[in-house]
């Protein structure tokens, strides 16, 4: 309890100094908290990142083993795994509809981005913006002093001006290593599942070896002969 009246105290002194601007960074750094809490758990709850039972599963269908692509797929905890099991279920005939299901589930996972890149935009701003008017107050105060300047005044205005800037700063800088961090797992989402659908519904095939060898040069041709 004692820390808790200590942390609110401190919280309320920083308020006073910095003004509503500084309240504002409070709250905004706050929701920034907030919305990486429930992202973390939302990847976690999805299973973002985790690919190796869809490597699995098509690495089994390379090899022919439609049974255990579907094993791997139904083990998986990923949450791209069910439109890739449709996928090898349904045909390229489904495309359009899971292209489109995959694509709802990337915008789930890309909830929240919005939101991070807005702060981090706007909060440098706001600090900028408290710094202003505390540099407008500070040298109205020193105005109307007049000839009775005390320069300790003066500097204790500015440090305290200059307060909102290193606010605003404060929750831009990791605001947007989250946003970087997120945004960077969500794309490897949407490349997994455009690489296993493509792989899928347009299946690499290979060259028979009598083609190979229809293809080839005989050894006794001018092109053999470097001519």
């Amino acid at each position: 309890m004692m820390d808790l009246a200590f942390l609110s105290d401190r919280l309320a002194a920083l308020i006073d100094l910095g003004g509503p601007v500084i309240a504002i960074l409070l709250v905004l750094s706050m929701l920034v908290v907030a919305v990486v809490l429930w992202k973390l758990w939302q990847f976690w709850a999805l299973g973002v990142g985790r690919h190796k039972a869809i490597d699995r599963a098509m690495s089994a269908l390379d090899a022919g083993n439609r049974m255990g692509a579907e094993d791997a797929l139904a083990a998986s905890r990923n949450h791209l795994a069910p439109i890739v099991g449709a996928a090898l279920a349904e045909g390229i005939e489904a495309k359009p509809r899971l292209t489109a299901m995959a694509e709802a589930r990337l915008a789930e996972v890309a909830r929240g981005f919005r939101l991070l890149d807005s702060i981090a935009q706007v909060a440098p701003l706001l600090g900028l913006f408290g710094t202003v008017l505390g540099m407008i107050d500070a040298f109205r105060a020193l105005q109307a002093a007049g000839d009775a300047v005390d320069p300790s005044v003066l500097a204790g205005g500015i440090w305290v001006a200059l307060l909102t800037t290193a606010a605003g700063l404060g929750v831009a800088m990791p605001t947007s290593l989250a946003l970087t961090f997120f945004e960077s797992r969500a794309a490897r989402e949407r490349a997994r599942i455009d690489l296993a659908l493509e792989s899928l519904f347009h299946p690499m095939r290979a060259v028979p070896i009598s083609m190979q060898h229809a293809h080839a040069p005989a050894r006794g041709s001018a092109y053999a002969h470097g001519a």
